[in-house]
C-alpha cells in the first residue's frame, strides 16, 4: 500500500534563495575553436551496481568513488540520496548512496523520476538546433523577426545569444511580482508562455553579445522562437525532435507539482541541526520555470539524453561546430573544473580531460549531466537536496571537487 504523501513543508529559506539561486556573470571571450563531432551511442547496456561500502573484491578506485557520495551524504547540509550514472560504450556502471525516501529507506534507482532542473535548457537547447538544421531557424534570428510582440528593446538579440546566455535579458524568476506570486502559493499555475511579461517593462542588462549573464528568461525566448518558426507547441516539439529520437520514455515537461512514481523525493536539508529534512518534491509547480527547468526525467533517460547530446547525433556536423564556440561562462551551479559555455551547452575541462553538459538546481535537487564530445562516455550525477553558491557555498566546492573525481573515473582508460 502506498504511503501518503507528506504535507507540504514552509521554507527555512527565501523563494528567492531556493528557486533562483546565484546567477553567475563573467565577460564574454572570443570563441575557441569547436571540437570534433563525434558518434552517437544509444545501444543496449550492461549494468552494475554498487550501494553504500563496497565489498572487498571491488576495486579501489571504484571504493573511494562510492566513499566520496557517502561523504557527501553525511556532509553538513547534504542529500539524503545520491546516484551516479557512468557509462563507456555499452558497460554501465551505477552508484549510490544514501536513499530515495526518508521514510522507507529504499535506495535511489536509476528508473526514478526527479526533476532535471536547468538542465532543461540543454533540451530547449537541442530543439533550437535540431530546427536550425531543419532551416526552420537560423542562429542570426532575432526576437524582433520571430517575436515581435516582445519589447522593442529586445529586437536585436538573436537565438545564438539565447543559447549562450550573452543577451542580456533580464531575468523573469527575479521579478518581485513573480515571487510574491510564488510566496503567496508555490502551486500556482503560471502562462508559462507569458513569463517574459515579468520584465517586459525593464531594460536590457547589457549591450546584446557583450557580456555572459546566466538568465532563466533565455530559454524561454528560445522555446517561444521555436513556436514560432514552427507553428508548434514547445512541448509536441520535445516529443519529436527529442524524445523519440534518443529513446527518452520517461521524461516529460508537466504543467503541475506532482511527480510520477516512482521518484525520488527532493529534500530542504539544514546545513545546522537539529532541524530535520523536509520533504519539497512536490514544493512548487513546474509552469513556472517551463523551458527553462520544468522537465520531470530519471537517471537513466537523462543518460540517453546527454550521450546523445552531447555526442551531435540530433544535430549535423556544422551545426554542432556552431554549438561549440566556447566563451567565458559557467552553468548554475558550475559544474566540475573550468566551465565555459557554449550554445546550450557547456565544456568542463577537468585536470583528467574534457566533458560537455548541462547542470542544474532547484528545490530537492541538484544535477550534473556530461559526456565526452563523441558521446561514447557519460555521468549523470543526481543529488536529492539543492545545492548552490548562495545557499550551500561550502558543499557546492565538495560535490564540484567530488563530481570532478568521477569526471577523472569516466575518462580514465
Amino acid at each position: 500500500m502506498p504511503l501518503p504523501k507528506l504535507p507540504r513543508p514552509q521554507l527555512r529559506l527565501p523563494v528567492t534563495a531556493v528557486l533562483v539561486g546565484a546567477c553567475l556573470t563573467a565577460l564574454v571571450s572570443a570563441p575557441a575553436e569547436a571540437e570534433a563531432p563525434g558518434s552517437d551511442t544509444n545501444r543496449t547496456t550492461t549494468d552494475r551496481t554498487t550501494t553504500g561500502h563496497a565489498p572487498a573484491d571491488h576495486t579501489p578506485t571504484e571504493s573511494a568513488l562510492l566513499s566520496q557520495l557517502e561523504q557527501l551524504v553525511s556532509a553538513p547540509g547534504g542529500p539524503p540520496g545520491v546516484i551516479a550514472v557512468l557509462q563507456r560504450g555499452e558497460s554501465r556502471r551505477i552508484l549510490r548512496a544514501g536513499t530515495a525516501d526518508l521514510e522507507t529507506g529504499r535506495p535511489v534507482e536509476p528508473t526514478d523520476h526527479m526533476r532535471i532542473a536547468s538542465t532543461a535548457k540543454a533540451f530547449s537547447g537541442a530543439v533550437a538546433l535540431s530546427l536550425v538544421d531543419r532551416g526552420a531557424l537560423r542562429l542570426d534570428d532575432t526576437i524582433g523577426r520571430r517575436l515581435p510582440s516582445l519589447p522593442r528593446a529586445w529586437r536585436a538579440v538573436t537565438l545564438r545569444q539565447l543559447l549562450n546566455h550573452t543577451s542580456g535579458l533580464p531575468d523573469f524568476s527575479r521579478s518581485p511580482e513573480f515571487i510574491s506570486i510564488l510566496q503567496a502559493d508555490p502551486h500556482h499555475v503560471f502562462d508559462s508562455r507569458r513569463l517574459l511579461d515579468f520584465v517586459a517593462r525593464d531594460p536590457l542588462l547589457f549591450r546584446p553579445g557583450s557580456r555572459y549573464q546566466y538568465s532563466n528568461s533565455d530559454n524561454i525566448a528560445v522555446a517561444l522562437m521555436a513556436e514560432a518558426a514552427t507553428h508548434t507547441r514547445y512541448e509536441e516539439l520535445l516529443r519529436r525532435l527529442v524524445y523519440r529520437p534518443l529513446g527518452l520514455r520517461d521524461t516529460s515537461l508537466p504543467q503541475g507539482f506532482e511527480l510520477p512514481e516512482p521518484y525520488m523525493r527532493g529534500y530542504d536539508v539544514p546545513v545546522q541541526p537539529p532541524a530535520p529534512p523536509e520533504d519539497v518534491s512536490e514544493l512548487i509547480g513546474a509552469s513556472g520555470v517551463w523551458a527553462s527547468g520544468g522537465i520531470v526525467s530519471t537517471p537513466k533517460d537523462m543518460t540517453r539524453f546527454i550521450r546523445g547530446y552531447a555526442g551531435g547525433s540530433l544535430i549535423s556536423r556544422e551545426t554542432l561546430r556552431q554549438q561549440r564556440r566556447w566563451i567565458d561562462g559557467a552553468s548554475e551551479p558550475a559544474g566540475p573544473g573550468r566551465n565555459e559555455a557554449g550554445e546550450a551547452i557547456f565544456r568542463y575541462t577537468t585536470r583528467c580531460g574534457v566533458v560537455l553538459g548541462h547542470t542544474g538546481n532547484t528545490p530537492g535537487y541538484t544535477q550534473l549531466i556530461a559526456a565526452t564530445p563523441d558521446g561514447e562516455r557519460s555521468l549523470t550525477f543526481s543529488l536529492t537536496t539543492q545545492v548552490n553558491q548562495s545557499t550551500k557555498p561550502q558543499l557546492l566546492e565538495q560535490l564540484r571537487a567530488v563530481e570532478e573525481r568521477f569526471v577523472c573515473a569516466l575518462l580514465k582508460n
